[in-house]
């Protein structure tokens, strides 16, 4: 089953930060973890909340907000997708991403919904 391990409220030091090294070696040994073990899917680190745009419809017209959703009181760093045998592997492999040190890792079950065509654009022009 696929899980969403969802990055909350950890701060990921920049390039020409002094911990960048460590950090990333820490982070790429998770990855390798995760492929070891036959689970990593992808992983997707999002630019910093200040980069976000919120759009929501009502009434037909598109609302746009630069930032974040107003009422969002934690920050969303990004995201790896995992292929678990069971919830308790997720839940291992989250306890050892590095980010749960610093912030908190949300579990999600992925919905695997019958019907919607989830094909990256890139495979279809591909196909075609």
């Amino acid at each position: 089953m696929r899980y969403m391990l969802l990055i909350y409220n950890c701060e990921r030091p920049e390039p020409d930060d002094p911990g960048f090294a460590e950090a990333l070696a820490r982070v790429n040994a998770f990855a390798d973890e995760c492929r070891r073990r036959g689970a990593f899917v992808a992983e997707h680190p999002l630019q910093p909340e200040r980069t976000a745009t919120t759009v929501s419809v009502r009434d037909g017209k598109a609302l746009i907000t630069d930032g974040p959703f107003v009422e969002t009181h934690e920050h969303l760093g990004g995201a790896y997708i995992l292929d678990c045998r069971n919830l308790d592997e997720a839940l291992e492999l989250a306890a050892l991403c590095p980010f749960a040190e610093q912030g908190s890792i949300e579990v999600r079950p992925i919905v695997g919904t019958p019907g919607p065509d989830h094909t990256p654009a890139n495979e279809v022009a591909t196909s075609e």
